[in-house]
């Protein structure tokens, strides 16, 4: 087991990785930007370095500054959290090359799943469902519209290299083909310097359903079910919850042992999301995330399990402490993200938090970095918090939620704290009965936003 690791991370994930790093014994280096220098996550760990300015570009994203990071303080693996490095197959890759451990997949996994073309027919060949569409990128608007006209409209146009929904477009008929195509490899270009695009069916009420894998690298993998992320705007998830509403438990043992054997076959290491688009009772892949994503935290309350644990034992080169057999579902589980956001615009608002009480009680959990008089700097993500809550079922979370949301107290700062008040207030949100496209419709029709 490691003695020493370095989180290449902030905020409440680097939090994360260091409340589990402590309960193994392993002491923890924390990283951090002039910006950062009184953040939690640096006051929690045992040592930590300061790596560079505010810009995260030459602090968090700066691969030299974290090295010598890891040569100063001796840590033997890096754990990048998500975000930042955490899919970024050269920094995995330099990890290894210098004699470290990268907690997380091999270079090239991440290289292959952070292509979605590549990803796709990855994907395919190990008999993972996709959505039908281009084989590889599309050269020009001709073949662009001859796709499509093929397909049948609407479809989506997306960067290969794209995430976070940029470079994103979707065209409902043909006279919208030509706009989508310039306006989606445009902001590729501008995004991620590579304006290669693929085309898509767009489905037209689907529900984003993503599944969690875990592999050892050896051949060995599980699933751990689904988790529902279909309440989202501007393709950013703000609810999610597991295991999700509507899917029976014959899709989720098929669906998941789908993945699970995938993963296996390539001999996948630690923690994975394969996503999907559902509809109709059909499953589509559209991408693999090769990290813990922000919302595990509903995957472990359900299963009771440390997913970040987890991937620091398999990184050392433990066995998996659970098989597919031990893995069973227990309740219901729901995450909001609080994000330091001014409604209805959704605009930043970072700033001083003059006082900050989290919510607690039975089946609550407050994943923060927060405290009394803490700056919420302007350089990085808005997210501030994530509230989890497990119910016996789906009815007593949402109850837990509503209550433990009246609890938080986030002052200083306006947050999304009243966009989850308002939504549990809706019929459809209690019944489950939404899909990806339900928020931005219900935020137009309430803010016109």
């Amino acid at each position: 087991m490691f003695e020493k690791i370095l989180i290449a991370n902030r905020g409440e994930i680097a939090l994360r990785v260091i409340r589990a790093a402590r309960e193994m014994g392993i002491a923890t280096v924390a990283v951090h930007s002039t910006a950062d220098a009184d953040a939690m996550h640096v006051r929690m760990a045992d040592e930590s370095v300061c790596i560079g300015p505010p810009s995260g570009t030459l602090s968090y994203l700066s691969i030299p500054a974290i090295m010598a990071a890891c040569e100063i303080t001796g840590a033997e693996a890096i754990h990048p959290g998500y975000g930042f490095l955490s899919e970024n197959a050269a920094f995995a890759q330099i990890i290894a090359d210098h004699g470290l451990t990268f907690i997380g997949p091999t270079a090239e996994h991440i290289r292959v799943m952070g292509d979605k073309i590549t990803a796709k027919d990855t994907m395919k060949a190990l008999g993972v469902p996709c959505v039908p569409g281009s084989d590889g990128g599309v050269p020009d608007l001709e073949t662009a519209r001859s796709l499509s006209a093929e397909m049948g409209y609407p479809v989506i146009i997306k960067a290969t290299a794209g995430g976070g929904g940029r470079g994103m477009k979707v065209a409902r008929n043909e006279s919208e083909i030509e706009s989508a195509f310039r306006t989606a490899r445009s902001e590729a270009k501008a995004a991620f310097g590579n304006d290669e695009v693929y085309i898509e069916k767009y489905l037209t009420t689907p529900r984003h359903i993503e599944i969690q894998v875990f592999g050892d690298g050896k051949g060995r993998a599980v699933h751990l079910g689904e988790r529902d992320c279909s309440l989202q705007r501007r393709h950013q998830k703000v609810f999610e919850e597991a295991p999700g509403p509507g899917i029976s438990e014959q899709e989720r043992a098929e669906i998941g042992a789908i993945c699970a054997n995938a993963v296996a076959k390539i001999n996948y290491i630690g923690a994975g999301t394969i996503e999907f688009l559902y509809e109709n009772g059909e499953f589509y892949f559209i991408e693999m995330n090769t990290r813990l994503q922000v919302e595990h935290p509903v995957t472990e309350g359900i299963f009771g399990v440390d997913l970040v644990r987890e991937q620091i034992r398999v990184a050392a080169g433990l066995p998996m402490s659970f098989e597919q057999d031990d893995l069973k579902i227990n309740g219901h589980a729901i995450e909001v993200r609080i994000n330091a956001e001014r409604l209805p615009n959704f605009s930043p608002c970072p700033g001083r938090i003059t006082q900050y009480h989290a919510p607690g009680g039975l089946g609550v959990r407050m994943d923060s970095a927060l405290y009394d008089g803490y700056s919420i700097p302007p350089y990085y993500d808005s997210l501030i918090g994530k509230l989890i809550v497990h119910g016996r079922d789906r009815k007593e979370a949402i109850a837990r939620l509503d209550r433990a949301l009246g609890e938080l107290i986030v002052d200083g700062v306006d947050t999304t704290v009243p966009l989850f008040h308002a939504l549990l207030q809706e019929p459809d949100i209690h019944t489950g009965s939404y899909n990806i496209h339900w928020l931005e419709k219900w935020l137009e029709g309430k803010f016109g936003a």
